[in-house]
């Protein structure tokens, strides 16, 4: 596990969460599902989701390139967003 990974806190047997602790699982879920959805749509690319099979000296440069498309298409719809509320 990394140092800064935060994981939800389980309910105990026979028991039930604090308030606090369910504020606590939804707000780390909050900032989960943005992640989620962006791994999702990193799969759409198949590279990214089946075995790779090409030289593997290149994957890190694929992995790269998809994430730039995928940078540049959510910037592009951003950009197209912000300029019909003017």
């Amino acid at each position: 596990m990394h140092p800064n990974s935060q994981i939800p806190i389980k309910k105990p047997q026979n028991g039930s969460l604090s308030k606090e602790d369910k504020r606590f699982n939804r707000q780390l879920a909050r900032q989960r599902i943005a992640i989620e959805h962006v791994n999702r749509r990193l799969k759409i690319f198949k590279i990214l989701s089946l075995p790779y099979r090409n030289r593997r000296r290149r994957f890190g440069l694929r992995c790269n390139l998809i994430a730039a498309i995928y940078n540049f298409e959510v910037a592009l719809v951003a950009s197209k967003t912000f300029s019909a509320l003017d």
